[in-house]
């Protein structure tokens, strides 16, 4: 491998094992000669010599399941490139998060991952600072200079489906929050009110109900839109959990969609695709979210392993409208 690179062996268990130090010529030499020779590492040699793993921590508490599957192939395919090791720690949102978090800070992990709804941790995010070591928040919007954080424009995405749903002719457009307590929540609810400000739709607090990103509140949301005299033509929904509850509200009070509902969602993860009609929503790369999170904390570790300070970002990946089959115009005139 050194002979083939023309460097020496030490240069390359540098590379190897993600050493910042090394000239980007030297790198790229090294990364051809791994890719001509196909080199593999041996992890177990690796241990034996000392060298030790990066360990990330996941806190992780999601009431979504196909949100979850999402972030961990994301989260996993970056370890596994990496050879760092991921450790999952289950906690709940409360009073008692924060020392979940410190007792999880302490357990020798190299730098943590947070997710929502924890990324919005008044407590958990205070017992990070305190530990000083690296994080990465994803999902969230709201900045701490201490810690970095991955997200989409949360407002720009709700901004282009109120958009698009005005477009087809609705006037009548109800909305379902998300969780009050993470900034997503409150950045997709200004994307949809200052959607309809921008399509000449004034703003009607009737038409919007709260929910908790659980497919279990869309189905209380969704009913409570759907009851009373002057119903929506279509529901715009925080994240697809509660829009494809919306879909099994509609269905049971006998209403097509989208002929006489319109539904779409938020993050387009598996649910969007498995029930019918498939979810028009908006995609979030929840998956490239998590993978951008896990690069950023592996190069931080790297760089605190190395004595250096960690770089501090946040990074805006790109959204998109996906349009496939519970959106139409309108049966009747609002």
């Amino acid at each position: 491998m050194a002979r083939e690179a023309g460097v020496s062996a030490m240069t390359v268990s540098r590379v190897v094992n993600g050493d910042e130090k090394v000239r980007p010529g030297t790198r790229e030499a090294v990364e051809r000669a791994i890719a001509t020779l196909n080199y593999k590492p041996n992890i177990s040699a690796q241990i034996l010599a000392g060298v030790s793993q990066i360990r990330i921590g996941l806190l992780y508490s999601n009431p979504s399941a196909a949100y979850l599957n999402e972030f961990l192939v994301g989260c996993l395919g970056a370890a596994s490139q990496a050879q760092a090791q991921l450790l999952v720690e289950i906690c709940e949102v409360g009073q008692q998060a924060g020392d979940v978090a410190a007792r999880f800070l302490a357990s020798g992990i190299d730098a943590l991952l947070l997710p929502p709804p924890l990324c919005d941790s008044e407590t958990v995010l205070a017992a990070v600072v305190a530990a000083g070591l690296p994080a990465v928040r994803v999902g969230t919007w709201d900045s701490e200079p201490a810690i970095g954080a991955v997200s989409i424009d949360g407002y720009r995405a709700a901004l282009t489906m109120t958009a698009h749903i005005a477009a087809l002719g609705h006037r009548r457009i109800g909305f379902i929050r998300g969780n009050p307590d993470q900034t997503a929540s409150e950045r997709r609810f200004l994307g949809y009110r200052d959607g309809l400000a921008q399509a000449g739709l004034a703003f009607d607090p009737g038409l919007v109900a709260p929910g908790l990103f659980t497919y279990r509140s869309g189905l209380e949301a969704a009913e409570r839109l759907l009851t009373g005299t002057a119903p929506p033509t279509a529901i715009f929904a925080s994240n697809d959990d509660m829009a494809a509850a919306t879909v099994a509200v509609a269905l049971r009070r006998g209403l097509a969609v989208p002929e006489d509902l319109t539904v779409c969602g938020f993050d387009d993860t598996s649910i969007a695709t498995t029930i019918w009609p498939e979810l028009t929503t908006i995609r979030q790369p929840i998956r490239e979210m998590s993978h951008a999170a896990m690069v950023l904390l592996l190069k931080a570790a790297r760089a605190r392993r190395a004595g250096q300070a960690p770089e501090r970002a946040h990074i805006v990946l790109d959204h998109a409208l996906v349009r496939r089959f519970s959106d139409a115009p309108p049966r009747r005139l609002d």
